[in-house]
């Protein structure tokens, strides 16, 4: 009997919530559609707890690793600011857990692919900085956290040509759907910027010198644009091709 190829295993980081509406003690969270994108695109999902010491122990089981959005934000302070501006939300254990895997993850070059938060996350991981919130630092801004429905799109991007998510998603725009307050606003000159808002803002970055590091500031999983199913497809590819 042929043996049965196995799936490239995807890691997600979960959100947390305190006690209230779904239990009455602290609580995980996950939007369906991250895992639902990752199977239809070949890979199995597995959701990662918050516990940074077994952090290695995930990563050994793991061929990919998903960081997910969430409505909170990196702390200043882990990209050089001293001062925090009052729209900013911490959730301090699930930052250190992301950090902590993200980093595992990298120093494996195991493939990363940093979703919304997950992106912002992961540009500060790789030496950038964020804008901490946006109507206060880009003149004239899209509706970045958009009043539409987050399963339509709420703005476009444009793809930089000669890079990883060009060559991924095969077109130079994209709409995309928007929910953040916060974004990337510098990134070393080793790490490319792959996609910019009409106002500026980034949308997505990648470090070429890694098998698959991937950031978008939008969310694929919804798959409004072609290019998001992509995404996922290049990603989990990627991830097995780590795996043999």
């Amino acid at each position: 009997m042929a043996k049965r190829k196995k799936r490239p295993v995807i890691g997600l980081t979960l959100d947390a919530e305190p006690p209230g509406g779904y239990s009455k003690q602290p609580w995980y969270a996950i939007r369906e559609n991250y895992c639902a994108a990752v199977a239809r695109a070949g890979g199995l999902p597995i959701v990662l707890p918050h516990e940074t010491k077994q952090c290695a122990d995930y990563l050994g089981l793991i061929d990919g690793l998903i960081v997910t959005g969430g409505a909170f934000d990196v702390d200043p302070a882990l990209f050089g600011a001293t001062t925090r501006h009052p729209k900013v939300t911490l959730k301090g254990k699930r930052t250190e857990f992301e950090l902590a895997v993200t980093k595992g993850a990298l120093t494996r070059d195991m493939p990363v692919l940093g979703i919304c938060g997950g992106e912002q996350l992961l540009g500060v991981v790789l030496g950038g900085t964020l804008i901490q919130h946006i109507p206060d630092e880009v003149e004239a801004a899209l509706a970045h956290e958009q009043p539409n429905p987050r399963t339509e799109a709420g703005h476009h991007v444009t793809v930089v040509k000669d890079t990883l998510l060009h060559r991924i998603v095969g077109r130079e725009m994209m709409a995309v759907n928007s929910a953040h307050h916060q974004a990337v606003k510098a990134v070393p000159r080793r790490i490319r910027i792959n996609a910019v808002a009409s106002d500026g803002v980034i949308e997505g970055i990648e470090d070429p010198r890694r098998r698959f590091c991937l950031g978008v500031q939008w969310h694929p999983e919804y798959a409004i644009d072609p290019g998001d199913s992509r995404i996922f497809d290049a990603f989990v590819r990627a991830a097995g091709h780590a795996r043999r």
